[in-house]
């Protein structure tokens, strides 16, 4: 498996596999896909990383951190998203693309990553605490999806 910057050629399938979770799942609170001029934007924003993950030629998942919000006093604060494709889950490819991208974030002088995990999702939280996040809250009923109220627990990490 390789991690690589993503290059514009991905974006068909980094869309994909966000638009079968928008539509299908609850790890975003989107409900359907974004456009692909949104990804675009995604690619070209400066200052932070959209990486992939690789194997054969063919994208297994993506992560991404962007900025956490647009406050001078959290300029070493990155908030990180990662997917992963279904048939790829459970191989190790969401470890591998955080382990990546803290490693980058780390390196370039962030100080905390954050993220949100909708709930439940035991995947996801085992992969975040295997990362070295720690769960610092939750926020309840803030998503409603699938005729449901969902909780978001936020996790978090300070890099040495």
């Amino acid at each position: 498996m390789r991690i690589r910057e993503a290059v514009r050629a991905d974006l068909p399938v980094v869309a994909g596999i966000y638009e079968r979770e928008a539509r299908e799942g609850h790890a975003t609170f989107d409900v359907e896909g974004r456009p692909m001029d949104l990804w675009q934007e995604k690619l070209d924003a400066t200052g932070d990383h959209f990486l992939v993950a690789e194997e054969n030629g063919v994208v297994m998942g993506w992560a991404s951190s962007a900025v956490f919000r647009p406050k001078p006093a959290y300029v070493h604060t990155r908030e990180t998203t990662v997917y992963v494709a279904p048939q790829a889950q459970g191989r190790g490819v969401g470890r591998a693309l955080y382990e990546d991208l803290l490693a980058r974030l780390g390196d370039e002088g962030v100080r905390v990553v954050v993220a949100g995990v909708a709930l439940p999702n035991p995947g996801s939280l085992a992969l975040h605490a295997a990362c070295g996040f720690e769960e610092v809250g939750v926020m309840r009923q803030v998503g409603r999806k699938f005729d449901r109220w969902i909780d978001l627990a936020w996790l978090q990490k300070v890099l040495e």
